[in-house]
């Protein structure tokens, strides 16, 4: 085969397979992408933000001593969180992460401890997958968390909604969130604009819920456009 029609073909299938991504982005963008809403600080923001805690029933939450959940079918968790310790698992690996003392942080493989670059590489990877795991577990209780900044926006047709920016913490410093409610003050969903996403302003939900045995109330489930986010296996005592 000439090289030229080689060429050819290998920039054909390049095309082929591309350009539909790039048109499927090219809509989304266009239709989801949205600037970073301007809202208000202070005491109403602060009031929604509890609104929205009393909703969900923040004292159970709190109260949680124990969570444990599957995120995705790939990742799994056992947080202890009274002790600020927790057990992440995916593949063949395990990372025991020690929040309040990191040298504590252990990592294995088929069960054997290992050490050294790959025993950091693991420990850096499950610190990642935590943050962001858990982040889509317990959001909603995290509003008060220190380094976050708290926004009351009035939306076009005037329903007030709770933009969160976290100034400081997890892996991705700097990303905001507006919370969206319905008449109880309970979080429906959230628009993202996070560095992670090409596209600003995208709608993920928070709609489907369980009850753990403690009281907690938290997500099975979460839709963006046509992407799912499942949770499972969600237990949570005292």
């Amino acid at each position: 085969m000439k090289p030229k029609r080689l060429i050819k073909i290998i920039v054909g299938v390049i095309v082929f397979l591309t350009l539909p991504s790039l048109l499927f982005f090219g809509f989304a963008y266009f239709k989801y992408n949205e600037e970073l809403p301007i809202g208000v600080q202070g005491k109403q923001a602060d009031s929604l933000a509890t609104n929205m805690l009393e909703a969900l029933n923040y004292k159970a939450f709190k109260d949680t001593k124990y969570l444990e959940w599957t995120f995705k079918k790939k990742h799994h968790y056992k947080w202890k969180k009274a002790k600020k310790t927790c057990d992440v698992y995916w593949k063949e690996y395990k990372v025991s992460l020690n929040f309040n003392d990191a040298s504590q942080n252990k990592a294995f493989v088929h069960s054997f401890r290992v050490d050294g670059e790959l025993a950091e590489e693991l420990i850096a990877k499950a610190i990642t997958y935590f943050n962001n795991d858990s982040f889509w577990l317990v959001a909603p209780y995290k509003v008060f968390d220190s380094g976050t900044e708290r926004r009351l926006v009035t939306l076009e047709n005037q329903k007030e909604a709770l933009l969160v920016t976290y100034k400081s913490g997890g892996t991705t410093p700097g990303d905001s969130y507006l919370w969206h409610f319905d008449g109880s003050g309970k979080p429906m969903s959230f628009q993202m604009w996070v560095s992670i996403l090409p596209i600003d302003g995208l709608t993920a939900t928070w709609s489907d819920w369980t009850t753990t045995e403690s009281g907690a109330q938290l997500p099975v489930f979460h839709k963006m456009g046509i992407f799912g986010l499942e949770i499972s296996h969600i237990k949570g005592t005292f």
